[in-house]
Order: structure tokens, then C-alpha cells, then sequence
């Protein structure tokens, strides 16, 4: 007797993470190209896999796609577990960075092909076509062959190919990545309202850090297969874990501190540059409990004063040894002593931005942008 699916059971399958992944492990060889990976990505997110080249991030989405079979660990997507579920029958659908478009079909023929494989009716096909490639704006394409597109146009065609089939998860493995600077910036932007308008959750892999926090709800960021850091956009910059998603997620400067005293969420420590505060209000890392640790504060966070200003608390003397003009920002590299720190200023004055190669400036670093690092 057919098994029929309560309400209550619906309702629950409903509030179901769309994927879940519970200590997966890959190996190639002796190669661990996954290490027990664990993460749940909820349903209409936007969550992005990062990480450089070889940290197992496009073998994790194989793997959840059916494309790549997990030696240990679960996949489970909506609910239910994949173990058993070959790839063309799992309710994804995965856009790669090379479009994989079949060159001798027209654009309405490749973003058809999937439905036409389905067998679903002429009619359903006519009409899920039409409504998908005017969402993605290559309506007035469809006639065209690939060869007679830019990237920027495959790229769409790749998508509504995969969007049309309605899937519960689609996964991008690094979709962007062979298209210039300028239309991967405005197809970063024409994506996440696609996927902000259809409500169905990516799964996106790419190395590049701008576009994972342009884009993304949560970041996945990873190294040698393993997870280093889970959060929002903004958790991740201002408050990383180690030195390398504070370093992989931007630039930072690395300062050793060792404790003098603490009072309450304040520390004193004594570093190369003197005696700073370090307001460990809302960080957690193990290592605020230590008497040494390495402290991490962000380029921008620096802040440049002219060399007359008084000294005070967090502030220092520095030579700037090198500088860089880019329009709206200066980056500046300085040196204090032993220490040498990045500053990004931002040009807001009319004329000259005030500090030159070889001149002395006074810089303060706030309490609350000093970041503790576990390493």
C-alpha cells in the first residue's frame, strides 16, 4: 500500500534545512581532499563555498550534486538522504564555469533540453522557456546559436537552462570566473537578484573573496578540506578566527601582544609599539584568555593624524615608507620601529591628502578593532 505524506509531515519537510552535510570525508588516494566536512545551508540561502584552489571546495559540491561519491558522511538534501540517489535524480541542478552548451542547439533548445529530457508536455515546456529566458533577459536571443554569444549571454543561457527545471538547490561552481572584471561585477549584482526574485538556494564555490561578501548570506570558508570559518559576510571580516581567513578575506595587519592587565572586556597589552587597549567585548576566541596571543586589525581600521598631534591612548609614531594613490583611497605602508602596518585612508579632502614618503605621522588603532586570533 502507497505511503501517503501527512500534513504535519509536510509542514516539517517544509522547515527542512535544504542541505545538510555531516562528516563527509573524500580521499583521492592518499590525498584527504575532504576531512569529516559538516554544514547546513538553509532554505533561500545564498551560501558561498570559499577558498583557494585545492582546498575541496567543488569536490564538497559534487558531492552534494551526485556527481562525486563520498567515501564517509551524509547528504541530505530537503530531508532526505542522498546515499542512494544517482545524480540526474537529485532535485539540483548545477551551472559550471565552461556553460557546457550544446553549440548546435539555439538558446531556446539548450535552456529546453533538460524539460524535453523529462518528457514533460510541449506545452509546459513553450511556456516554463519563455517566462524563464525573459527573467534572465535573453528572450531576444532565443533563435541565436552559442558561438553567436558573448559570455555574458552564455552565462545567462547557462542559468536559465538550469533555473527552468526548478530545482530545490542550484549549484554554481564558480559561474563568474571566465568573464572580465566589469560584467563579473554586474552579473555578481544581476544574479543575486535572480536568486533574491526566485527564492531557490545556491549553492555557490569561488575563490574570490569580494565576490563570496557582495554576494552571499553566509560564507563557508575553507583550507586542505576542511571548514576554517562559518558565518555571515560581515562576521567573518571584522571578527576572523585565525590569521588565515583573516588573510584570505582581505588584508590585515598581525600584531604579537602580550597581557599586562585586565579590567572587565579590557586588556592592556604590551606590543612593539608600546601599551594598547583591546576591547574583547563580544570576542570569543580561546586565545583572549591566554598571556600571549597575535592581534589582527583591519587597514581601514587605521587611522592617520599628522605627526603634531599629542600622543594617547592606542596611538603611535610611524614613517610612511611607501604609498599608493588609487583615486578614492591612499594605501600607505607604514613603519614603526620593527613593526611595519597597511592603512587605507580614504581621499575626503580637497587637494592634497597630507602625507608624503618620509614623513612622520601619528596613527591610532581603536580598541574594538583589534581582533584576537586564535593562532
Amino acid at each position: 500500500m502507497a505511503s501517503v505524506t501527512t500534513e504535519s509531515e509536510r509542514r516539517n519537510l517544509s522547515r527542512a534545512p535544504a542541505v545538510e552535510v555531516e562528516n563527509v570525508v573524500r580521499r583521492f588516494g592518499d590525498v584527504e581532499a575532504l576531512a569529516r566536512v559538516s554544514l547546513t545551508v538553509r532554505q533561500g540561502e545564498f551560501f558561498s563555498l570559499l577558498g583557494p584552489s585545492g582546498c575541496g571546495k567543488t569536490t564538497l559540491l559534487r558531492i552534494i550534486g551526485g556527481l562525486d561519491v563520498a567515501d564517509e558522511g551524509t547528504v541530505r538534501i530537503g530531508g532526505v538522504d542522498m546515499r542512494a540517489i544517482p545524480a540526474h535524480k537529485r532535485p539540483v541542478n548545477t551551472v559550471f564555469q565552461s556553460y557546457a552548451l550544446f553549440p548546435h542547439l539555439t538558446v531556446r533548445d539548450n535552456v529546453a533540453f533538460g524539460l524535453r529530457m523529462k518528457r514533460v508536455a510541449p506545452v509546459e515546456i513553450a511556456r516554463r522557456v519563455a517566462a524563464v529566458m525573459e527573467m534572465v533577459e535573453i528572450a531576444e536571443l532565443a533563435d541565436r546559436k552559442p558561438a553567436q554569444l558573448s559570455g555574458g549571454q552564455k552565462q545567462r543561457v547557462a542559468l536559465a537552462r538550469a533555473i527552468v527545471n526548478e530545482p530545490q538547490v542550484l549549484l554554481l561552481d564558480e559561474p563568474l570566473g571566465a568573464l572580465d572584471l566589469k560584467l563579473r561585477k554586474q552579473l555578481q549584482v544581476e544574479l543575486l537578484s535572480l536568486q533574491r526574485r526566485l527564492g531557490i538556494t545556491f549553492i555557490y564555490v569561488t575563490h574570490d573573496q569580494e565576490e563570496a561578501l557582495v554576494m552571499s548570506d553566509r560564507i563557508a570558508v575553507m583550507r586542505a578540506g576542511r571548514i576554517e570559518q562559518m558565518g555571515d559576510a560581515e562576521a567573518l571580516y571584522e571578527r576572523p578566527r585565525n590569521r588565515f581567513v583573516g588573510q584570505f578575506l582581505g588584508s590585515v595587519n598581525l600584531i604579537d601582544a602580550t597581557v599586562k592587565r585586565r579590567e572587565g572586556d579590557d586588556l592592556w597589552v604590551e606590543t612593539e609599539v608600546g601599551t594598547l587597549r583591546v576591547s574583547a567585548n563580544g570576542q570569543t576566541s580561546p586565545a583572549a584568555q591566554q598571556s600571549k596571543f597575535t592581534l589582527a586589525i583591519r587597514p581601514e581600521k587605521v587611522s592617520m593624524f599628522p605627526a603634531t598631534e599629542g600622543v594617547g591612548e592606542n596611538r603611535f609614531r610611524v614613517r610612511v615608507e611607501e604609498l599608493i594613490y588609487i583615486g578614492s583611497e591612499t594605501h600607505y605602508l607604514l613603519r614603526a620601529g620593527s613593526l611595519t602596518l597597511r592603512a587605507e585612508v580614504m581621499n575626503v579632502r580637497v587637494g592634497s591628502q597630507g602625507f608624503d614618503l618620509g614623513q612622520e605621522a601619528m596613527v591610532y588603532l581603536p580598541p574594538g578593532g583589534l581582533i584576537i586570533l586564535d593562532d
